[in-house]
């Protein structure tokens, strides 16, 4: 049986980075190498192995069934490295002292950002990099220590914490808010109402007026739902603790008291790779947002 080739640890970088983003230019940019030098990378490597593990057609550049079966065992391989630097760094009496978070752009806006003041004033050793995303991000591949995510979870080979349980309200800015206060719900539904219809529709049915509701406007992003809101173009639908500081400065006011309690696919959660569960770092962080989210409901619900 002929052997395998050795696998030439120096060039798997350049090998992973441009598997992972199919595209030479922005695996340069990764690794801070030029756009020919990682291209030379890739070349040495496939020489060295004996075949190719790229089909290139002009600027394009993918994996091919070699290369497909190279990155499955590299990646495998990747998280290891990073298991044993962690535990290296935990022997060593070392902790993390900056943590990769990935967040959804509306959570991130809307309640995270306001508090990092906070979190600095405990914690200055701890340096925070915060990503946003609309996208689920691969924690481990992607080299972050832990996401805010919101959905039904868990999610598999993490841990998983419940941060919240959101419910949803109907806010306005001030002026609109007053006029619709204690209004009957047919004026209500004859607003310009923003937000998910659905959801409308079932707010309505709970408050006692079965209707179809169309709205005047749908987002993707929650953060931009409650801007239109306090811009007065309309009566928004909204998670409660997203708009909790608007709620608490009189940007926003709720125009009835009546919630929509939020599904499980509403919740938001912390979640982390298990080899980083007793990183004294990270438990700061998610003890420290636990104690932050209780604070917001302290302030928007009384003890």
């Amino acid at each position: 049986m002929p052997r395998a080739p050795r696998l030439p640890l120096q060039y798997l970088a350049a090998f992973r980075a441009t598997a992972q983003t199919q595209n030479l230019r922005a695996a340069a940019e990764r690794l801070h190498l030029s756009h020919s030098a990682v291209s030379q990378q890739l070349t040495a490597l496939e020489t060295q192995l004996g075949f190719q593990l790229f089909e290139r057609s002009g600027r394009r550049i993918r994996l091919n069934e070699a290369g497909e079966a190279l990155q499955r065992g590299v990646e495998r391989a990747w998280v290891e490295l990073e298991r044993g630097l962690q535990a290296a760094s935990a022997a060593h009496g070392s902790a993390l002292q900056a943590l990769r978070i990935t967040a959804l752009p509306s959570f991130a806006q809307r309640w995270l950002m306001p508090r990092l003041g906070r979190w600095h004033a405990l914690h200055p050793e701890i340096a925070l990099e915060l990503n946003v995303s609309q996208q689920l991000v691969d924690l481990e591949r992607e080299g972050f220590h832990l996401a805010l995510r919101q959905g039904v979870g868990p999610w598999t080979g993490l841990v998983n914490e419940v941060l919240l349980q959101s419910r949803s309200v109907p806010v306005a800015a001030p002026a609109l808010a007053q006029r619709l206060i204690g209004a009957p719900l047919e004026e209500l539904a004859a607003q310009s109402l923003l937000g998910d219809a659905a959801q409308w529709t079932q707010w309505f049915a709970e408050a006692g007026l079965s209707r179809q509701i169309r709205t005047m406007a749908s987002f993707n992003d929650a953060g931009l739902l409650l801007q239109a809101a306090e811009q007065g173009m309309g009566v928004a639908l909204t998670r409660e603790l997203l708009a909790a500081d608007a709620l608490l400065d009189g940007r926003l006011v709720r125009v009835s008291g009546q919630a929509l309690e939020g599904s499980q696919a509403q919740s938001y959660h912390i979640v982390y790779p298990p080899a980083l569960k007793d990183e004294p770092a990270l438990r700061a962080l998610c003890t420290w947002l636990h104690a932050e989210i209780e604070q917001s409901a302290r302030a928007l619900y009384g003890d």
